[in-house]
């Protein structure tokens, strides 16, 4: 994890809920589970690593198939340039408070370019108001949709103007399939790697 991760300077407990499907041997893949670490492998991420929501998709390959490749294309085939993609990313992760989600891209976000001043202002739930323009656009079309299911004109014609038709579009798409994920990685309780410190403070639940 690189060293200046937002997430290393809040308190966290350190005890995170019980798994509710542990990842699976890889030795013991069926034909159809297989496949989904093969495309994987081969494409646009380079390998598979059993967790987070890979570890999930395998309970049900056939959905897990399509959810990559839809995954795999929001993330690096769109028009939508990483440092915004990922900010966007980042605060659906902090709106559904989905550990390993923010986790994984918190780091991804800094290596494309968001500071880390950004990072730990989404973090705490306010908004960056040292962030670019262009980030402050996205920021703001991404939480007004969380808020009230709907957005702005003024809100859309800001976005709009950066990416255009297609590209609001294919950003609306990223945070449809991130909110899969983070639902995914919620209900199924997947960790952090331990030694990691959760990025939040889990709820309790009966």
């Amino acid at each position: 994890m690189a060293k200046h991760s937002s997430h290393a300077r809040v308190k966290r407990p350190a005890k995170q809920p019980a798994q509710r499907l542990p990842a699976l041997p890889m030795g013991s893949l069926t034909p159809e589970q297989q496949a989904i670490v093969e495309a994987i492998n081969a494409g646009p991420r380079g390998r598979f690593s059993n967790e987070g929501p890979f570890a999930i998709y395998l309970y049900a390959p056939a959905f897990g198939m399509l959810a990559q490749q839809l995954g795999g294309h929001v993330r690096f085939k769109t028009r939508v340039p990483p440092r915004l993609s990922e900010l966007a990313i980042l605060c659906t992760g902090r709106y559904w408070k989905a550990q390993f989600e923010w986790y994984a891209h918190a780091r991804i976000a800094l290596k494309q370019g968001v500071s880390e001043t950004t990072i730990r202002d989404i973090h705490a739930g306010r908004a960056p108001k040292s962030a670019p323009s262009d980030e402050m656009a996205i920021y703001a079309f991404v939480t007004e949709l969380y808020a009230r299911r709907r957005v702005s004109n003024s809100t859309y014609r800001r976005v709009h103007k950066l990416l255009g038709d297609a590209g609001i579009v294919e950003l609306t798409g990223i945070l449809g399939y991130y909110a899969m994920i983070s639902m995914i990685l919620n209900v199924f309780r997947m960790p952090v790697p331990e030694g990691v410190p959760a990025p939040f403070t889990e709820p309790v639940l009966s």
